[in-house]
């Protein structure tokens, strides 16, 4: 099966490195014609040179700071009101970790913003074009602890349980326009994010970032920590017209960790 996304227009978000870098590879393979987005303008300039080499066509970038939702909002509104796009990959740099005793009302506003606000917002701007085209494809990064919450994650677990809930209902609106709304709920990945999560650990329990990493490992049966680009495979999927019936799933992808049966 070879996936095809020639012509489709695809805005990732994150995608400066890790997971969102690894989505923006596989679907600039497909032939897609992908907009990158994060807040750091010399590795987004890295990453599009890195995709218009590898298939000879030119991808673009906005630099916006998800932190900042006001003025991330305003960089939406300027690109929606002259460009469109058939898919949108939400995904955004992950809240400070910490447990609930830890958390204060403002840090709830913050994730809020940051996991929830910002993709509703998004979503909302380029869902007009893909119901009056017949055509379009929402994809959100979520995580594991939606179905497996953590206790030092608990901004991560509030917010993202509400967005995968939002987008359950979305995707029954959606769904007679021939467009499709799905949340991966991310496992363990080789990316900065994991290995500052833990160092974390490691810190909290005195032990050695290698002996924290390897206890990770341990956890996942299929033996080792996913790679970005194979995130990216199960987004291309998603994006094609092979997925075409499958709508308002969250989806796991972490090598067999989750415990869960639903």
């Amino acid at each position: 099966m070879e996936i095809s996304l020639e012509g489709k227009k695809v805005l990732v978000g994150g995608s400066s490195a890790g997971i969102g870098k690894g989505i923006a590879i596989v679907l600039a393979s497909c032939g897609a014609d992908v907009i990158l987005m994060a807040r750091n303008e010399d590795k987004l300039r890295e990453v599009a040179s890195a995709l218009d080499t590898a298939k000879g066509q030119r991808h673009s970038y906005i630099v916006t700071d998800f932190n900042d939702y006001q003025a991330h909002k305003e960089k939406m509104d300027n690109f929606f009101a002259n460009e469109q796009v058939d898919i949108l990959v939400n995904n955004t740099n992950g809240p400070v970790a910490g447990n609930v005793l830890s958390k204060g009302e403002q840090d709830y506003q913050q994730a809020f913003d940051l996991l929830f606000q910002n993709s509703v917002y998004t979503t909302n701007l380029a869902i007009p074009y893909m119901r009056e085209q017949r055509f379009g494809r929402v994809i959100n990064v979520s995580s594991m602890t939606v179905k497996e919450p953590s206790n030092e994650l608990v901004l991560s677990n509030t917010m993202r349980t509400a967005l995968v809930s939002w987008s359950k209902s979305l995707a029954s609106e959606m769904a007679k326009y021939n467009v499709t709304v799905n949340t991966v709920l991310t496992g363990y990945f080789d990316t900065d994010r994991l290995n500052a999560l833990m160092k974390m650990q490691a810190d909290k329990q005195n032990i050695p970032f290698t002996e924290a990493k390897e206890k990770r490992i341990s956890s996942i049966p299929m033996g080792r920590l996913g790679e970005p680009e194979e995130y990216g495979n199960l987004v291309a999927f998603l994006a094609s017209d092979y997925s075409s019936f499958l709508t308002g799933t969250s989806i796991p992808l972490d090598g067999g960790a989750g415990i869960g049966l639903l």
